[in-house]
Order: structure tokens, then sequence, then C-alpha cells
């Protein structure tokens, strides 16, 4: 009963965001024309649209909607599943240094292996999965999850000067890309970038779900959970990988949009509790839903220029980031 009351809520606002963001912009678009071109795609039948608005909906508009749900709902659950992990509510992608491998992946692919197909998915994914090993060796054997976030922290600011250094030699087209992705900007958003986060968010998240129950029982203590039976080790390793493989998903194809998997899984674990069977996917469409509203944002607020995304997530994140730290010593998941 519970999670009837928070999952269809959620997704009838992410379904009602997802038709804003497809009515709104420098052209608009009607709500029934829009729906009755949906339809039509679906059911082969002809809709009222013109031609122009046929490539704005379906080449621009959609393809950027599907990226902004795909990308918020896998920082959401990565964030999700590393603070039930760690247990610390400061914990997310960006602080653990996994973003900023990810990033370093996909800046390397974009610099040097400009054609490889899925090449920057790939090297994310490397990256990631790197940073992530780096980060748990630094921090691993200590009682205290407080180890890692201080070893994710260290590596982010390692991994940011290499960024800066490799943003610094690029050349000026280079550049110009490299820095608006590195501020979050979906407008370079495509289709089968959207369609490979996607797919990527539900399978994982399905796989996290099926580890809730032990995360449950880890939230309290990694020996105590080992001493009734979890395979801490084995759930440690899947919730590792797992959550890379969405933050390297979402930050190859959208950039580095901070602050979704700091702010929605501690909003979601206030409102519904600490139970991760509904943390999660309350997690996914809550992601999913402050992306869609801060993409909205960003292409309407000074229309017809656009912001990068990731600077209006920033402006949501940075206030609620600092909030969390001043009262970090009294929080418990």
């Amino acid at each position: 009963r519970r999670a009837g009351w928070v999952l269809l809520p959620l997704g009838g606002l992410v379904i009602g965001a997802a038709l804003v963001s497809l009515l709104i912009g420098s052209e608009p678009i009607g709500l029934v024309p829009i729906v009755d071109a949906l339809w039509g795609s679906l059911t082969g039948a002809a809709s009222s649209l013109s031609e122009e608005s046929r490539v704005i909906l379906f080449q621009i508009r959609l393809p950027r909607v599907a990226l902004a749900l795909g990308v918020g709902a896998a920082l959401a659950v990565a964030g999700g599943a590393f603070q039930a992990l760690l247990r610390n509510p400061l914990a997310d992608p960006y602080v653990l240094g996994i973003s900023g491998g990810a990033a370093l992946g996909s800046i390397l692919a974009l610099m040097f292996l400009p054609g490889l197909f899925f090449g920057q998915p790939l090297f994310g994914f490397l990256g990631a999965l790197v940073s992530m090993s780096v980060v748990y060796r630094l921090g691993r054997g200590r009682s205290d999850p407080a180890h890692l976030v201080l070893a994710g922290i260290i590596i982010s600011t390692l991994l940011s000067s290499v960024i800066v250094l490799l943003t610094s030699i690029a050349d000026q087209l280079r550049w110009r890309r490299i820095t608006l992705w590195l501020l979050g900007d979906l407008s370079s958003g495509n289709g089968p970038g959207a369609v490979l986060v996607l797919a990527v968010t539900i399978v994982s998240v399905g796989i996290l779900w099926t580890q809730a129950r032990a995360l449950n029982l880890m939230m309290i203590g990694e020996e105590e959970a080992f001493a009734i039976g979890v395979e801490t080790r084995r759930v440690r390793w899947i919730v590792f990988v797992v959550a890379s493989l969405l933050t390297a998903a979402a930050v190859s194809v959208g950039g580095a949009i901070g602050y979704v998997g700091l702010v929605v899984p501690h909003l979601i674990r206030l409102a519904a509790g600490s139970d991760n069977r509904l943390v999660l996917p309350a997690s996914a469409l809550g992601g999913a839903l402050l992306v869609l509203l801060a993409d909205g944002l960003a292409r309407t607020i000074v229309a017809p220029r656009e912001l990068p995304t990731g600077a209006i997530t920033a402006l949501i994140g940075a206030p609620t980031f600092l909030f969390l730290l001043v009262r970090s010593r009294h929080l418990r998941l």
C-alpha cells in the first residue's frame, strides 16, 4: 500500500512532466497534435502535424525527453544504492569519484577515438570501473564507511585535474564540445544514446532491486548482516559494479549532471522510509522527474538560448548538499 501511494503519484508526475517537456520550446506545439502524432507513430495513422513540427517532435524533443528520463533515473538509483551500501546519506557517484572516472573515460574517447561506435559509453564504463576499484581498495578494510567517501573525494579531485589538463590541450572544436558536455548539456542527445541509457537503467534497477533486502540488512552493519547469512562481499561488488555502470551510462550520454544522486534518494527516504525495495524504484522516478524539470527550465528561462541542465541541478543540489553536510552528524539512514 505504501509503495502504491509513493510510486503512482511519482509516475503520474513524470508522465505529466514529459508531456510538458514535449510542448515547450522555441517552437510551441499543441498537446492535441502531439498526442495525435504519438498515437499515429504507434498505429500508422495519419497526423495533423506539419513536417517541420514532426521533425522537431521526433528528432529533437522526444530523444531529449527520453535522455532526461534515463539520465535522471540512472543517477538517482546509483546514488541511492551507494548511500545504502555505505550507510552515508552524503554518498553519491560524484562525491565518490565514480562519475569523474566516467567523465575522464568519455573525454578520452571524444578526443582520441571520436569515430568509435559507442566509444564514449564503453570508455566511460571502463573509467568508472577503474575509479570505483581504486576507491574501494583505498577504503577497504576500514570499519567506518566514511573512509570510502574520503577516498572518493581525493580521487575525484585528481580526476578533475586531469580533465582540466586534457581540456586545455584540446583544439577549439573539441574544447567547445567538452565544455558543454562537462556542464551537463542534453541538447546533443540522440535516439541511440537515449535508448542505451534507458535500457541500462531498466536492467540495472532490476538487478539492484533483487539486492534490496540484503542492503536493508547491511544498513544495520555489515558484520551484523554477515552474521545472519547475508553474503556481504557479493552484495557489495554487485552494487558497486551495477551502480558504476549506471553512472557511466548517464555521464557518457548526458554529461556531468550533478547532485541528482545526492538529493533525490535522501528526499525519498525522508518521505517514504528507508526500505530499499521502495527507495530504489522511487528514486528512479524522482530522478527522472528532477532532470525533466531542470531541463525544461534550462530550455525556457532565457529562450531561445539554452542553459546547461547541469547548472540548474547544481543550483538545486548545492544548497541541499550544504544543508546535509551541516546536519551530517545527526543523519541516520
